[in-house]
């Protein structure tokens, strides 16, 4: 039960919402402690045991239709699982939940509401923001976005304007993720009966308004410190692994797996030079 609760949250993402926190905290507060343990280890592993299994639980009809999920990009857990899954989302977070709410700001706690309740609202009914277009996108990019915001703001009211330029960049890239992610879904979620940004506009104009997303933040990047230029031009290298698709077609939106398994290594590339120009800015010679 373990492993398949681990599975759902798809260990391969987890530094997505971990490490953001982390920098964020260390931008704010220039120190490493017990805070920013605790919030790394939350965004970590039981933040993404809820926003993933939440979605597994309520996508179920769209995964099991879906040939990528199963593996690294998403198990498929049967029904008996669900239950299970849904309380470890509760029981892993809460104490985590209490304690940030607890040594955090008020500021720090609105982010926190705000990302939490992204995190059900996306996937869960009565809302179920997945199924409106665009929204969809906006949404899920919270999901990554909050926890840098919530970093920023554990020990403080205020965020320095570079870095919320910076989350501003960071928003966008997230938008632009969740559109590629939805054009290779589109038959998927279709024979499920969901419906999302690619199922509204098509694979085609998903696949565009995600590369356009992708060379905005990549712009805005160049403006920020920590080596700006160099990660708005692995920001371009974004852009250019989702416009090779641009004469995707509906009935085509799966090969587009293809860029998102690039576009799970280029995560790593991208945050690795980020982390690394950040800490050697703050405790560098």
């Amino acid at each position: 039960m373990i492993r398949s609760i681990l599975a759902a949250s798809r260990p391969l993402s987890w530094v997505n919402t971990a490490v953001p926190f982390a920098l964020g905290y260390l931008l704010a507060t220039r120190s490493w402690d017990w805070r920013l343990v605790l919030g790394f280890v939350f965004f970590l592993v039981p933040y993404n045991i809820a926003m993933y299994g939440i979605n597994d639980v309520f996508d179920y009809e769209s995964d099991i239709r879906n040939p990528r999920k199963g593996g690294v990009e998403g198990a498929v857990l049967p029904k008996s699982m669900h239950r299970p899954l849904l309380i470890a989302s509760a029981v892993t977070t809460l104490p985590f939940i209490i304690a940030l709410l607890f040594c955090g700001t008020s500021v720090s706690a609105a982010w926190l509401a705000l990302s939490l309740f992204a995190v059900y609202a996306y996937s869960a009914p009565p809302f179920r923001f997945k199924e409106i277009p665009v929204l969809d996108s906006v949404t899920s990019s919270t999901h990554f976005v909050t926890p840098a915001l919530i970093g920023a703001t554990l020990t403080t009211h205020h965020v320095d304007p570079r870095f919320a330029f910076a989350a501003v960049a960071f928003f966008l890239w997230g938008m632009a993720s969740h559109a590629l992610g939805a054009v290779q879904d589109v038959n998927a979620d279709r024979e499920g009966g969901l419906t999302s940004i690619a199922t509204q506009f098509g694979a085609r104009l998903t696949t565009f308004f995600a590369a356009a997303l992708y060379v905005l933040a990549a712009l805005l990047a160049v403006g920020l410190p920590f080596s700006g230029w160099l990660v708005s031009l692995l920001g371009l290298g974004y852009a250019a692994n989702t416009i090779r698709f641009a004469g995707v077609r509906d009935e085509t939106s799966e090969t587009v797996n293809r860029a998102w398994k690039v576009f799970l290594w280029l995560n790593y590339i991208t945050g690795g030079v980020v982390t690394m120009s950040v800490l050697f800015a703050l405790f560098g010679p």
